[in-house]
């Protein structure tokens, strides 16, 4: 009875952080809140009070559950194709796919988070920093490995490869959703896999287009 317990009350835990991230990536972590999330999911304020004890504890929560969104949706799909130039177009290629999934509301709960933290000192900033750190550091080095398998140049920049992939990721949810750009996905595709064949002794590894 107490295992039945446990599980259903960690089921309830994963479905309240699931609608959290997915409303953060609309109105940001700061609108959220034990008592708007108590409406949104018809779980007594109570009960999200038994798991949270405050407002940071919910926002920290809801970062490592974006994260877990994250790496289910993008990474460990991109993972699954070979080490080298074609996993660094699958990371690219698999955040695309996510934003045009609508799994999140917002589209990305990064890029509507980052914003609001990224001037405020404290544990919330902190999480979201190492977040998008742990982002950019997974994309250097699956650049380097790239490197090392003679599929992108030797004199590649990976640092500068992980800051292009990221801004052309950060400019699709922007301009899709701010400026109803229709063609932003095309557009943050098109370049990235453009970048990487100039880059790329192996063209012929990537799609043509």
């Amino acid at each position: 009875m107490a295992d039945g317990r446990l599980a259903r009350g960690e089921r309830t835990r994963t479905a309240v952080l699931d609608a959290a991230v997915s409303m953060a990536s609309v109105d940001g972590l700061e609108a959220m809140s034990l008592a708007r999330l108590a409406h949104a999911t018809e779980v007594s304020k109570s009960g999200l009070f038994a798991h949270w004890p405050d407002k940071e504890a919910l926002q920290l929560a809801v970062i490592a559950r974006a994260v877990h969104i994250w790496t289910a949706h993008v990474v460990t799909p991109a993972f699954a194709e070979p080490r080298g130039v074609r996993r660094l177009w699958a990371l690219h290629e698999r955040r695309i796919e996510f934003y045009a999934s609508g799994v999140l509301s917002g589209g990305c709960f990064f890029v509507a988070t980052q914003a609001e933290f990224d001037d405020r000192p404290g544990p919330v900033r902190d999480a979201l920093a190492a977040a998008i750190n742990d982002w950019l550091f997974l994309i250097k080095a699956v650049a380097a490995q790239a490197v090392e398998l003679g599929e992108l140049r030797p004199d590649a920049d990976v640092e500068q490869v992980a800051f292009e992939i990221e801004a052309h990721g950060h400019a699709v949810v922007t301009f899709s959703r701010l400026l109803h750009a229709e063609g932003a996905a095309a557009y943050g595709r098109t370049a990235v896999l453009e970048r990487l064949r100039s880059l790329s002794p192996v063209p012929g590894l990537l799609p043509a287009s």
